[in-house]
């Protein structure tokens, strides 16, 4: 598959969108833009086939399900994986398990651009300051959206559309070349990853009474012969009675 120059910038704009806080025209921010499933998605539909960017997406979004962003340390970046990754995974037409081992190290390097981000920021911040002493409104709003935005725009979109428009014949080329038992070996890396990503979820919640529902959840899966919608409207209605019940009697009636 070829990413053309138009889609490529697209695809810049996602991870741009991906890693704000706040993305212009919605609020879904790192709480769902960011996420390998979603951005996966939307690279998909931008490179015309939606449904293959959902599932290299979703593959790529499971070693990061217990990931989290605290006191502004990012240790690796899955807005960057998902985007960048799905992009070059579907140009390059390999599996899923291939694309999330493509992925890791990408979202490894987008902690530079975080960084970056971050620091540049600082700047904006100390103006801020200046500008408050002097008790200008209207400059400490510009210097809150407007640079900080720009800068992020420029560091985001123009490697990523790059990375985009001249990496995907790169990769094809290394894949090309990996064929056979290396790209075997890759595969079953990329099979392990997910792993990872589960157990760390399973890790995170790891608390009275929660690991239950998921093996509760687990069994009904694999034995029940149900799709996932119908077990999926079963968990509402149990998380339901057990937050209204159980939770509000533990807490003294209070939700």
């Amino acid at each position: 598959m070829k990413i053309n120059l138009i889609q490529a910038i697209l695809i810049g704009v996602v991870y741009y969108l991906g890693i704000n806080g706040t993305p212009w025209l919605s609020l879904v921010g790192t709480h769902g833009w960011m996420r390998p499933l979603v951005n996966g998605t939307v690279v998909g539909l931008i490179l015309g086939d939606p449904v293959k960017g959902c599932i290299i997406g979703a593959a790529i979004n499971l070693p990061y399900l217990a990931f989290i962003s605290a006191g502004g340390t990012v240790a690796m970046d899955p807005a960057l994986a998902g985007t960048l990754g799905t992009a070059l995974a579907m140009a390059a037409n390999v599996s899923p398990a291939v694309a999330t081992t493509l992925a890791v190290p990408i979202g490894l390097l987008g902690t530079l651009i975080w960084v970056a981000h971050m620091t540049v920021d600082i700047t904006f911040v100390h103006m801020a300051d200046k500008a408050a002493e002097e008790g200008n409104i209207d400059r400490i709003n510009w210097l809150h959206i407007v640079p900080p935005q720009l800068f992020l725009l420029l560091i985001t979109v123009v490697p990523v559309a790059a990375a985009a428009y001249l990496g995907a014949d790169a990769v094809e080329g290394v894949v090309d070349a990996l064929g056979g038992r290396p790209l075997v070996v890759l595969s079953a890396i990329g099979g392990i990853l997910p792993a990872l990503g589960i157990a760390m979820n399973l890790r995170a919640m790891n608390g009275k009474g929660t690991l239950l529902f998921f093996v509760l959840g687990f069994m009904l899966a694999v034995y029940s012969g149900l799709p996932a919608v119908p077990i999926a409207v079963f968990a509402l209605v149990i998380g339901y009675v057990f937050t209204e019940l159980y939770l509000k009697d533990k807490n003294g009636g209070l939700a």
